[in-house]
């Protein structure tokens, strides 16, 4: 009887230490530090001019997501009033600042952009990450507000860059009214770059298994279910897929397998020498000479 007891003990004891590391795993995975908006706006000014940002007519505003979730955004108007705009998203633990050298390609070529905080960054309320499962509605969400909030749109993309790419692919099943989608090192499923990270740390990969089932469990959401590739098998918007052949955090087959699962048009670039989401800081000649000619293509 005693060693009954004792052995009800242990087996409770370790399923309970089970459950925590479950739901530990999970918030490490899904609640990352976020930068500050002085933190990013001093990373990307170390990289590149960010003085094209100061001149630019601008106006903030916030918008109500489909679960009443308040998104923080800035419009950034273009001097030439040319009628294009385009909705930019921003990589995991970054905000809106990490758009801007983005939205200098944009002005560049006649957009006008939208930069935002994706849910749970920058300035809009802490909540965890859901690897593009409501962020694409959310995006979804900011395109019928850009439609409705401005009656001179001609031309409205996207333009997504890491988690933004993915959030913004996985928007793709909501058919949002755009004209054209720039994907930039996204991640056709986040379980492919849990597993390779935790590969490369040297950290046994069925920890991933252990995050998932403390992610539903934690967060009702199921890791393995973050999949913005499932939302191309009907998708007929043009997509330009661009990746740094260096990125050794999201790999580029990510991109590549997205853009031979979309049902219309697609482009697929690799950038050399570019790590990840270093694609248009390492050659920005090259990048806008690939979003330009995707955009003006016949």
């Amino acid at each position: 009887m005693k060693y009954a007891v004792i052995a009800i003990i242990f087996l409770l004891t370790l399923s309970l230490l089970w459950l925590i590391l479950a739901l530990w795993l999970a918030s490490f995975v899904m609640t990352g530090d976020r930068q500050t908006l002085g933190q990013a706006m001093k990373w990307q000014s170390e990289r590149y001019d960010t003085s094209f940002y100061d001149e630019l007519d601008h106006n903030d505003y916030t918008v109500k997501s489909y679960d009443g979730y308040e998104l923080h955004a800035r419009f950034l108007r273009c001097p030439e009033h040319s009628g294009k705009y385009v909705i930019i998203s921003h990589g995991y633990t970054d905000n809106r600042i990490g758009s801007l050298k983005y939205a200098k390609l944009y002005i560049a070529l006649g957009y006008s952009c939208i930069i935002y905080d994706l849910r749970g960054h920058g300035l809009n309320q802490p909540t965890f990450t859901t690897y593009g499962i409501r962020e694409g509605k959310d995006i979804a969400e900011l395109v019928k507000d850009t439609r409705a909030r401005y009656n001179d749109i001609q031309l409205l993309g996207l333009h997504g860059e890491s988690l933004g790419a993915a959030s913004t692919v996985t928007s793709l099943q909501y058919k949002p009214e755009v004209d054209f989608v720039v994907a930039d090192c996204g991640f056709s499923d986040i379980d492919n770059v849990l597993r390779e990270g935790y590969k490369n740390a040297g950290a046994p990969t069925f920890l991933i298994d252990v995050a998932d089932f403390g992610a539903k469990i934690r967060y009702h959401y199921s890791l393995k279910k973050m999949r913005p590739i499932d939302s191309l098998e009907d998708n007929e918007l043009p997509i330009l897929f661009i990746h740094g052949a260096d990125d050794t955090f999201i790999l580029p087959k990510n991109s590549e397998d997205m853009a031979a699962r979309t049902k219309g048009y697609s482009e697929f670039h690799i950038i050399q020498g570019a790590g990840h989401a270093e694609s248009i800081l390492n050659q920005p000649e090259e990048y806008e000479r690939i979003v330009r000619a995707f955009l003006n293509r016949d």
